[in-house]
């Protein structure tokens, strides 16, 4: 299986970066409980500080949007299940400068261009002998936004948690999810994220093999 975690960080110069508050816990415990099941994992991850010991999961290190799309193409043609988990960035930086930007005035003005949805990019070419799952975290019309995004991406299954929720999304242990598919909605209980791991990869189980 393919799974995607953490953040990605968009440079800007050599010393900062556009990013976001995920931690990849979700993603690194999501590939330790599909390990215990005997997946072998292929992890996709963003900068973190986390790491894995499992002897089942081969983790490959990157850093931007450019880079892990490229991982992920490089792999998902070998993969029956695909998981992205990662919290991508949805812009980046036009140009970025090859010096650190010096303080200059009261305004500074970055130009921003549109990364590539892996998700949505991944969707275009999948087979149909392949399960692939999204996430998505939102603030607003929630179960709306979800849902838009498994039929635009082609998902099988997309994981829903809302910044709105005590206890969940990004630098938190714990997470409170729903899960949404094409005629099901199944709804869980605030948990730490490893038994949030474990519904999540119960379901997958329980489609794929029934």
């Amino acid at each position: 299986m393919l799974l995607t975690a953490g953040p990605t960080h968009e440079p800007i110069d050599p010393v900062r970066f556009i990013g976001n508050h995920s931690t990849g816990k979700m993603g690194y415990a999501l590939a330790e409980r599909f390990a215990e099941h005997g997946a072998k994992v292929v992890l996709v991850s963003g900068p973190t500080n986390l790491h894995t010991d499992h002897t089942s999961i081969e983790v490959k290190h990157v850093t931007t949007a450019e880079e892990m799309h490229k991982a992920v193409l490089k792999r998902a043609g070998a993969a029956d299940i695909w998981v992205f988990a990662a919290a991508v960035a949805d812009y980046r930086p036009k140009t970025v400068a090859d010096k650190k930007i010096k303080k200059a005035g009261d305004e500074l003005t970055i130009e921003l261009v549109k990364n590539v949805d892996i998700a949505a990019a991944l969707g275009k070419q999948k087979e149909e002998w392949q399960f692939s799952v999204g996430f998505a975290l939102e603030t607003d019309n929630e179960g709306a936004n979800a849902r838009e995004k498994l039929r635009k991406k082609k998902l099988d299954m997309i994981v829903l948690n809302s910044l709105n929720d005590p206890g969940a999304g990004f630098a938190h242990d714990t997470n409170k999810i729903t899960i949404m598919e094409e005629g099901a909605t199944h709804t869980f209980e605030l948990k730490k994220k490893s038994e949030v791991a474990e519904d999540i990869v119960n379901l997958i189980w329980e489609r794929i093999y029934g």
